[in-house]
């Protein structure tokens, strides 16, 4: 995949997420490179560029059913990713211009991929659902970043 052609949705990356505490904060720089799904692409009609929305993958489990959808061990493992129990966070996201300054290469991967793998279409279902859901509640935090 070029570093100018967007993933498509489904599609995890590795991106210095930026938490919406972080945000709120002041930082603009996330403190660690995660994984993050590509839940959602839009293009901008002003100037074309193609926006990106991605949720964190995070080992921490979620307070809630309803702010998190698991990451079953299977899919973790055709990601390449650990053993660990993971979530994908549904109460917040992260949106950016791609390619944006917080994509980061995959650890241990040929040079320049950028992407570990997709995800189960089931599962981003599963996912946009949730995000969805919290969105209407009004617990969803959305974290614009800069390019």
């Amino acid at each position: 995949m070029s570093g100018k052609t967007a993933p498509l949705p489904g599609s995890v990356i590795r991106y210095a997420y930026l938490w919406a505490d972080e945000s709120t904060a002041g930082r603009e720089e996330g403190r660690k490179d995660r994984p993050a799904l590509v839940l959602a692409l839009s293009v901008r009609s002003d100037d074309g560029e193609t926006e990106v929305l991605v949720v964190a993958v995070t080992h921490t489990a979620p307070r809630s059913l309803d702010n998190g959808v698991e990451l079953p061990r299977t899919e973790k493992t055709e990601l390449g990713l650990d053993d660990q129990p993971s979530w994908i966070v549904t109460t917040e996201a992260n949106t950016f211009i791609w390619p944006g300054p917080d994509i980061r290469p995959i650890p241990g991967a040929p040079a320049g991929q950028l992407i570990y793998g997709r995800v189960s279409d089931k599962l981003l279902s599963r996912v946009a659902r949730s995000y969805l859901a919290n969105r209407q509640r009004g617990t969803r935090r959305l974290v614009e970043r800069t390019s």
